[in-house]
Formats: C-alpha cells, sequence, structure tokens
C-alpha cells in the first residue's frame, strides 16, 4: 500500500488525483493507529494530521466547482485551484473546511479543528499552555476519532473517485 502513496500524484485537476489523495488519507491513517499501537503518541498526532489533510484535498478536488461557484471573486477562484487543492496549506484549513461545510459536507471543521489541535501536539502538557492536551491519552483518542472520520470519509467519498480492489482492502 504504502509503494502506491510514493507514486507521484496525477495532475490535481484528474479524478485519479482525488483517488490518490483518498488513498493517501488511508494510509496515514494506518500508520496513525500503528503508531498508537506502539505508543507513539506524537508521531500518531502527526500521521493523523497528514490523514486528514489527504482527506481536504480529496473532497476540494471533488467539489472544486461548488468551490468556485461560492467563491467571492475571479482571484478566489483561481488560488482554489491553483493552491489550494494540491497543497492545502495548513493556515488555511479553517476557512477551506467553513467553504467545504457550505457546500455540504457537514462536520468537516469539527475534524480539522481537532487536527490543527494534534498539529500542535508536542507531548503531555498539565497546565495547556502548549497543547490542548493535557495527557498522552487525550492525544490518542483525538488520533482515533481522526483516523475514524478518514475511515469515514473514504467510505462515503470511494464510489466519487477511481476505486481498485487494493484500495477496499486498505479501507477495510
Amino acid at each position: 500500500m504504502y509503494t502506491v502513496v510514493e507514486k507521484p500524484l496525477p495532475k490535481p485537476s484528474a479524478v485519479e488525483y482525488a483517488s490518490a489523495r483518498l488513498l493517501e488519507a488511508l494510509a496515514e491513517a494506518l500508520l496513525a493507529l500503528r503508531f498508537l499501537e506502539e505508543g507513539l503518541v506524537r508521531n500518531a498526532a502527526g500521521k493523523a494530521f497528514q490523514a486528514w489533510r489527504a482527506v481536504l484535498a480529496t473532497l476540494l478536488q471533488l467539489e472544486l466547482d461548488k468551490l468556485k461557484a461560492l467563491a467571492k471573486d475571479e482571484e478566489e477562484k483561481r488560488w482554489l485551484e491553483a493552491r489550494a487543492v494540491p497543497r492545502v496549506p495548513t493556515t488555511m484549513m479553517i476557512p477551506l473546511s467553513q467553504r467545504l461545510e457550505e457546500a455540504g459536507h457537514r462536520g468537516v471543521l469539527h475534524v480539522t479543528a481537532t487536527t490543527l489541535d494534534l498539529h500542535d501536539y508536542h507531548g503531555p502538557d498539565p497546565d495547556m499552555v502548549l497543547s490542548k492536551y493535557r495527557t498522552r491519552e487525550e492525544a490518542a483518542y483525538a488520533v482515533a476519532a481522526v483516523a475514524r472520520a478518514v475511515a469515514e470519509y473514504a467510505e462515503a467519498l470511494k464510489a466519487r473517485v477511481k476505486w481498485t480492489e487494493e484500495r477496499e482492502k486498505t479501507l477495510r
């Protein structure tokens, strides 16, 4: 599965791109869960972040026409196509998630917020000065929740992308 993810991504305008990013999301979520099993919560948090970012890239590609229709001007339309879809900038994940919710994907914003909290996780922080998670267990719970969300979105989106038996096996 991981060698498939290492292949160069197709052009962002292709349906194959959405399929490749969805597979990437599944691979990253699987790694996050494996890291959790090994007790590597910080590493798992990073993988959960990458997994959700790939889901956002998939959604952005699939909903690009709707998002362009919601755009306030031509500059935003160009930015969506040239920057948002291929890169999903971390600093823009909240506004992009808000747009995806406007396009009908309820719950995206909540998962994105949790994912960004995981992105800032650098270990247990009892005083919650640098992290939203006081304990490793709290962070591990959030990682597992993001991994579940990735699997749920993959299940829901697989009919809209080029889905293969290999990808179905990964999803299971």
